[in-house]
C-alpha cells in the first residue's frame, strides 16, 4: 500500500493510503526513505496562503490570473526534498549513462509519499554521493536555493553580506556566502538560530527585535553598507530592512516566498534613494547571466558534492525526524512553535 500525506484544507494533514500504481515505460520506481518539510512553501500551503489556492498560474503568459484557484484541496504529495533507494527500474532503460539502478540510493523531487514513480530523465546523476547518509539527501533542494540565493548576490571575495533570516535556507546561505569569501552578516528574530549562524561562519549576528540593524550594519561597514543582502525570510519588513541595509548601487537578492500584500515595503525611501538593485531569486531558475554555464541540477549536485566533502555540515541542522503517521504533528511544530525547530524530515 502507498502512503501520502495530504492537506484536506487549511491546516488540515492526513496520511492516505492506496494502491501502488503500475510502472510505466520511461520510469524508475523508488521507495522513500526520509522526506523533507519545506517550513516556507509547504506551510503556505499548509495555511492556505499559497497563490496557487486562489489564482490560475498561466505558464505561457507567466503570469497569475485571477481565474478560480490553479489547485484545490485537498493537496496531495505536497513536498520537495525526497532521498529514497531504486526498487524498480523499466526494462527498456537497461544502460542507460548515469541513471542509477535497483539498490542504489538516489535524491531528488516526489513529495511526500511512500514511493514515487519518477521519470528517468529526471534522475540521471541522482545517485546520492558516495560516503554521504541518506538523510543528507533530503537537503538537495534547500541547499540549491541558498546557492542560487548566492550566486545571484554576485558575491566577491571579501565583500560584506548580510543574510536575513536564519531558518535551514538561511543558514545554509550564511555557510555558502562564507564559502565564496564574504564577511557575513546573519539577522534574525531568534537567538538560537543566531547562535547557530555563527556557527556557519557569521563573522557578526544581529537580532531583528532588539537591534537597529541597517544602522548597526552600515556602522561596521564605515558607513558604507552591505555590497549585499540577501532576504531569505519572506517577510516584507525583513526586505525593507534588507534594502535599508547595502550601499548605494548595493544589491538585495529577495529569495523568500512572500505573500500577500507588501506591508512594512516602503519604496520611496532607501530603496529609491539609494538606487538599490533588487533581485530576484527562485528555484525555477538560475541567474540569467550564469544560464549557459549552470543549470538546477548543477546547483543541486554541486551542494551534495560540497556536503560530501565535508564544506558543509547538515546533519546538525536536523532537529526532527517523525515518522510519515505523525506528519500532522510535524507541521503544527513548525506552524505555531518554529523556534523550537529547525529541518523537520519525516521518515518513511
Amino acid at each position: 500500500m502507498e502512503r501520502v500525506v495530504q492537506f484536506t484544507g487549511p491546516r488540515q494533514v492526513e496520511v492516505a493510503t492506496g494502491e501502488s500504481l503500475p510502472l510505466p515505460p520511461g520510469h524508475l520506481r523508488v521507495r522513500t526513505l526520509y522526506s523533507g518539510i519545506s517550513a516556507g512553501t509547504e506551510l503556505t500551503a499548509y495555511r492556505g496562503t499559497n497563490p496557487y489556492l486562489t489564482r490560475t498560474w498561466d505558464p505561457e503568459a507567466r503570469i497569475f490570473r485571477d481565474a478560480g484557484p490553479g489547485i484545490s484541496y485537498p493537496v496531495a504529495g505536497w513536498g520537495y526534498s525526497e532521498v529514497g533507494e531504486v526498487v524498480e527500474v523499466s526494462p527498456e532503460l537497461a544502460g542507460t549513462p548515469g541513471l542509477p539502478g535497483a539498490g542504489e540510493t538516489v535524491w531528488g523531487i516526489w513529495g511526500h509519499r511512500g514511493e514515487g514513480v519518477v521519470p528517468a530523465e529526471r534522475m540521471i546523476g541522482h545517485a546520492l554521493p558516495e560516503g554521504l547518509a541518506p538523510l543528507a539527501g533530503a537537503f538537495a533542494r534547500v541547499g540549491a536555493i541558498a546557492y542560487n540565493a548566492v550566486l545571484a548576490g554576485d558575491i566577491h571575495l571579501g565583500e560584506d553580506v548580510a543574510v536575513f533570516g536564519q531558518g535551514v535556507i538561511g543558514l545554509l546561505t550564511t555557510r555558502l556566502a562564507e564559502l565564496s569569501g564574504a564577511r557575513v552578516t546573519a539577522v534574525d528574530a531568534l537567538d538560537s538560530r543566531l547562535a547557530k549562524a555563527a556557527e556557519y561562519g557569521a563573522a557578526h549576528t544581529l537580532n531583528a527585535h532588539t537591534d537597529a540593524v541597517a544602522e548597526r550594519i552600515r556602522e561596521a561597514t564605515g558607513g558604507l553598507g552591505a555590497d549585499v543582502a540577501i532576504e531569505i525570510s519572506g517577510a516584507h519588513p525583513a526586505l525593507h530592512e534588507a534594502i535599508r541595509s547595502v550601499a548605494v548601487g548595493g544589491r538585495v537578492v529577495a529569495s523568500g516566498f512572500y505573500q500577500g500584500d507588501g506591508a512594512g515595503l516602503r519604496l520611496g525611501d532607501e530603496f529609491h534613494h539609494n538606487r538599490v538593485q533588487l533581485v530576484s531569486s527562485q528555484i525555477g531558475g538560475v541567474p540569467p547571466q550564469l544560464a549557459g554555464r549552470w543549470s538546477v541540477d548543477r546547483l543541486q549536485r554541486t551542494f551534495l558534492r560540497l556536503v560530501a566533502d565535508g564544506h558543509v555540515d547538515v546533519k546538525s541542522l536536523v532537529s526532527h525526524v517523525v515518522p510519515v503517521a505523525d506528519a500532522a504533528e510535524a507541521y503544527v511544530l513548525l506552524d505555531e512553535r518554529p523556534a523550537d525547530a529547525l529541518q523537520v524530515v519525516l521518515e518513511f
